[in-house]
């Protein structure tokens, strides 16, 4: 018995310890759930390393207080972490202006009399004849092929109308330059044509042709010319940031045009090319592609094979052959090469691009100089499309960001995004044509 007594005495002793031992084992793990609770400090004395843990709460209260409301947990539980914010900062505006130099006529002579010292392939434009061809029901007649002759029937100028059935004729700008006071003019659409005789004297000739060809659904194309010299680069990605924008816009107006781009790059003699030319496609995402593997890079001296490579998109381009709207958006800082021997100059193929019925939209990028500004208004007047300049918080830097400023010899001049402004020249010019080819 005495053996017994002994070994419960012990049983209980060791049970005592056990349940002394689970007791102290609580208080031990409760400084490392604390922080989890937040319901406890730290203590003063804690090392260190506590302290970022301690700043949270200031960075959390320097939220705007609709998002700390909308990040406020719901319960006493610890909030969940917000997730990281993945997206990246939108890229910054490009601001352009735009001036129609064939609407402000007598301020462009103005312009072109105050820089008549620069060096450029000089067209006199000063005389200007605004040859309008009509259907019987006054609608106008677009892609018309009109021809011009002299008194002896020699043939002196040919082109095609704009979607407006609108075509400029300047008789001093040609290189045979005709002294005759008379004019015979053909205006033809597919198997109807129509011959008049009007007076130099007359401003605006105006001939009707009777039921031309019905025109389809809208065929639009476009295409970039662009200046792919090292100065280039923050315009090369600015360009291939707001294309696909672009093309959307442009997919969604009412005139919904069947479109097809194409690219035509360019640099400078000595360079790894000289021009690089892309097919028209209509494959807006092949388009993209074509546009995002082109760098910038070389160029060396300031002027540019601009001659050469408006020639090769000119003539060596598929444009469609009828009854669709031509228009190239010409990208670049710095004027051509005017000091090369070469058979391409600029003056002659904007004469050319008339008689394809091509319009030129130069966009002026930063560092454009004056003559590159008069060379490019000559190009979008001669062929009746509009001079684009970047414009900058300040004029004179280009890093000021965008804005409405520019030192470009301008005034009466309209400023919006860039893609905006490239789909408001598209669309300006489909909502010329005809009500039957909007469709």
């Amino acid at each position: 018995m005495q053996s017994q007594s002994k070994f419960h005495r012990v049983y209980v002793l060791l049970l005592v310890i056990a349940i002394l031992l689970s007791g102290c084992a609580a208080p031990m793990a409760a400084p490392a759930a604390a922080p989890a609770s937040g319901g406890m400090e730290a203590p003063a004395d804690a090392p260190a390393a506590a302290a970022p843990a301690a700043a949270a709460p200031a960075a959390e209260s320097a939220r705007p207080a609709s998002e700390s409301a909308v990040s406020a947990p719901s319960s006493h539980r610890s909030p969940t972490p917000a997730p990281h914010d993945n997206r990246q900062p939108q890229n910054e505006p490009v601001t352009a202006g735009v001036v129609d130099d064939n609407e402000q006529w007598n301020d462009y002579l103005d312009y072109r009399s105050r820089h008549n010292y620069l060096w450029v392939n000089e067209r006199d434009i000063s005389e200007r004849i605004t040859i309008q061809v009509w259907d019987e029901n006054s609608e106008p007649v677009h892609d018309a092929t009109v021809e011009i002759f002299g008194d002896q029937q020699q043939a002196f100028f040919s082109g095609r109308t704009d979607a407006g059935g609108r075509l400029f004729f300047h008789p001093r700008a040609l290189d045979n330059s005709p002294r005759t006071q008379t004019f015979f003019v053909t205006a033809s659409k597919g198997y109807v044509a129509q011959r008049q005789q009007f007076s130099r004297q007359e401003s605006r000739w105006t001939i009707t042709l009777t039921d031309p060809p019905a025109v389809g659904r809208t065929q639009l194309d476009l295409l970039f010319l662009v200046d792919a010299t090292g100065s280039m680069s923050d315009e090369i990605e600015k360009l291939t940031n707001s294309i696909a924008e672009i093309a959307s816009q442009i997919d969604g107006l009412p005139e919904q045009p069947s479109v097809r781009y194409s690219l035509v790059s360019y640099r400078d003699r000595g360079d790894a090319y000289v021009v690089k030319a892309e097919e028209f496609t209509n494959h807006l995402n092949l388009f993209q592609k074509q546009l995002s593997r082109l760098r910038a890079d070389a160029g060396g001296d300031y002027p540019e094979a601009l001659n050469e490579a408006l020639h090769t998109a000119l003539h060596s381009s598929d444009w469609t052959g009828e009854d669709a709207v031509r228009l190239v958006i010409l990208v670049a800082d710095a004027p051509p090469h005017l000091d090369y021997q070469e058979r391409f100059a600029y003056d002659t193929d904007m004469i050319e691009a008339v008689g394809m019925g091509v319009k030129i939209f130069p966009v002026g990028a930063s560092g454009l100089d004056e003559q590159g500004e008069y060379i490019f208004r000559q190009m979008a007047q001669f062929t009746g499309g509009k001079f684009v300049f970047l414009t900058y918080e300040e004029g004179s830097d280009s890093s000021s960001g965008p804005g409405t400023e520019t030192t470009h010899d301008v005034d009466n001049y309209s400023v919006d995004t860039l893609d905006r402004l490239v789909v408001r020249l598209v669309r300006d010019e489909l909502a010329k044509l005809p009500q039957g080819s909007r469709q």
